[in-house]
């Protein structure tokens, strides 16, 4: 029997719930016969085995070898594994979804701290504590910056009560807008952000370089997700043209500023009856903010029968980081 390819994936809150729905916007649904169950599978890729775990584990679990795949956030990588680890891949760095901060949060009423630099000063006065989930990152971070005497506390749950508690006179937490500092009356350092984070695909480097198997489904995964990303808020044009050869319907076409489309519209004669006149179909692809732009340039030379759907995928020759990942594996590409 072969051995299974295995993929992690974040097992809970909102990390869960985006990374399922994007691998499903990318043809990879996750089919997962009891919501309380850490296994699943995935039938696009029937030998890939699909393991729940919590996201911060993930890191470790690939670095280890234990799982073959993994989807998490970098901030998770950053501070179990750290920002350049040898035994892990970051096979595709920007998944879209996941978007966050790790920031430095102080209380809104020290004044006279604008800055890392004035946190360095203040620290120097006296004794301060942070309060954080990212020890390693927070350490890293302060010790470069040269903040001194700064003593970080390692805490779970909510740490924005933290300052108030008394038991930290500051925190450095994971961030998307905002709003929950400021209810809790604080505010980011201006230049106190540690590291900004979204979703990635990582690979135990090992597994990638030794087994064709998991070299072939990594392959898969990233057309399917090269290609969805790409077609993130593309969308799909047909329309009917009356003209007299193509190179008249060419002419008017690229006397429009946005008709141009990917790599140029296509266009087909269409079957009409006799005495209708020739007529064209063209399509084109087009990005959403230039969708009603488009159609009235469409209409402005004579296109009528207008036809919009979204597109789900836009395949190009190789997706760009397989070939990255094999020239980080020192293979080439056999196909």
């Amino acid at each position: 029997m072969p051995e299974q390819i295995r993929l992690a994936l974040p097992s809970k809150g909102r990390m869960e719930e985006e990374t399922l729905d994007f691998l499903a916007g990318c043809g990879l649904r996750v089919t997962k016969t009891n919501p309380r169950q850490y296994v699943a599978s995935l039938p696009t890729l029937p030998d890939v085995l699909v393991l729940f775990q919590r996201a911060r584990d993930i890191p470790v679990s690939v670095a280890a070898g234990d799982v073959d795949l993994g989807i998490t956030g970098y901030d998770a990588l950053a501070e179990t594994i750290g920002p350049d680890p040898d035994g892990v891949i970051v096979i595709h760095d920007a998944l879209g979804y996941g978007e966050c901060a790790l920031v430095l949060a102080i209380p809104e009423d020290w004044d006279d701290v604008q800055s890392v630099s004035d946190l360095a000063r203040r620290a120097a006065e006296r004794p301060l504590r942070v309060a954080t989930k990212y020890e390693t990152s927070v350490t890293r971070f302060l010790a470069g910056s040269g903040v001194e005497n700064v003593r970080v506390v390692v805490a779970d749950g909510a740490l924005e009560s933290a300052p108030t508690v008394g038991y930290a006179d500051f925190i450095a937490d994971i961030t998307s807008t905002g709003t929950t500092l400021r209810e809790n009356r604080l505010r980011q350092i201006e230049d106190g952000t540690l590291l900004t984070s979204q979703a990635i695909l990582i690979g135990n480097r090992a597994a990638l370089a030794a087994r064709p198997d998991v070299l072939a489904a990594t392959r898969k995964m990233l057309e399917f997700i090269e290609a969805h990303l790409r077609a993130r808020g593309q969308y799909m044009i047909f329309a009917n043209m009356r003209a007299s050869s193509a190179h008249d319907i060419g002419k008017r076409v690229f006397g429009q500023p946005d008709l141009g489309g990917l790599q140029g519209p296509t266009l087909a004669p269409m079957v009409t009856r006799e005495g209708t006149g020739q007529w064209w179909a063209i399509n084109l692809v087009v990005s959403g903010h230039k969708l009603y732009d488009v159609i009235q340039q469409i209409r402005a030379i004579d296109g009528s029968g207008v036809v919009v759907t979204p597109v789900t995928y836009i395949f190009e020759e190789q997706p760009e980081r397989y070939q990255r990942l094999l020239a980080a594996l020192g293979k080439e590409d056999e196909t």
